[in-house]
């Protein structure tokens, strides 16, 4: 994964999205784009960029909507809101919604620019320790989030450090007593069955809805995290 940051363009007026969208890549940043409020806070929620650049002028959720869903989702991106209207009301309103900056339009691309940098000054691009990802599953370590698909998923401590053990060795069969050691700090007990109890707890709040196993069964052996594979799924 890059290291790059990587920035979230929201806005319905879509030449003008793929404009910034060009403008954005050409100085080296990730990009992705969303052209309604509900879309964006879809993708807010799965990828968590760095940063939106957000308008305030939407169809259906507006800007200010969608801030205030992402911030009560616990979604710490940078938010730099974009909008025609220039009063001072206007940018305190957008700012108590929690974005962080304010650009009005019509702006010239090198302000944009200089806004995006300073922000991201601010905490710098997310590295490839902070996040974890295997298929559509992403997990935010610092934040100790984790999302399947865009769906937040609710875990105990034991469960987050036990998939983030699992996460940071993808395709890596871990045995229980590796396991035990590693997540529990304990030597390993034969008639203990802690980690099938909490692998199990993992696989019923990873695969709702009937989504592929991603923690699969080593016979004999433990456990191993990896993308699911085509054809039928793993009944274990």
């Amino acid at each position: 994964m890059s290291t790059a940051a990587h920035i979230l363009v929201v806005d319905d007026d879509e030449p003008i999205a793929a404009s910034v969208r060009r403008a954005l890549e050409y100085e080296g940043y990730r990009v992705s784009v969303a052209h309604d409020g509900r879309r964006a806070v879809e993708l807010a929620g799965a990828q968590r960029p760095d940063l939106v650049v957000l308008d305030v002028m939407l169809p259906g959720l507006d800007g200010i909507g969608v801030c205030d869903r992402l911030r009560a989702r616990g979604i710490g991106s940078l938010i730099l809101m974009l909008t025609a209207r220039d009063t001072t009301a206007d940018r305190v309103h957008g700012l108590d919604h929690g974005a962080d900056d304010y650009l009005v339009k019509p702006f010239a691309y090198e302000e944009l620019l200089a806004r995006i940098r300073a922000l991201l000054r601010r905490t710098g691009p997310r590295t490839d320790a902070d996040l974890l990802e295997l298929a559509d599953l992403v997990i935010d370590v610092g934040a100790r989030e984790v999302h399947r698909g865009g769906r937040p998923i609710s875990l105990t401590a034991l469960e987050f450090d036990l998939l983030r053990y699992f996460a940071e060795r993808p395709r890596r069969v871990c045995s229980r007593a590796q396991l035990l050691a590693a997540v529990w700090g304990i030597d390993f007990d034969p008639g203990s069955n802690v980690v099938d109890v909490y692998v199990g707890y993992l696989r019923a709040k990873l695969e709702v809805d009937g989504q592929p196993r991603l923690l699969h069964t080593v016979r004999g052996v433990g456990y191993v995290l990896r993308p699911p594979e085509p054809g039928p799924g793993d009944s274990e």
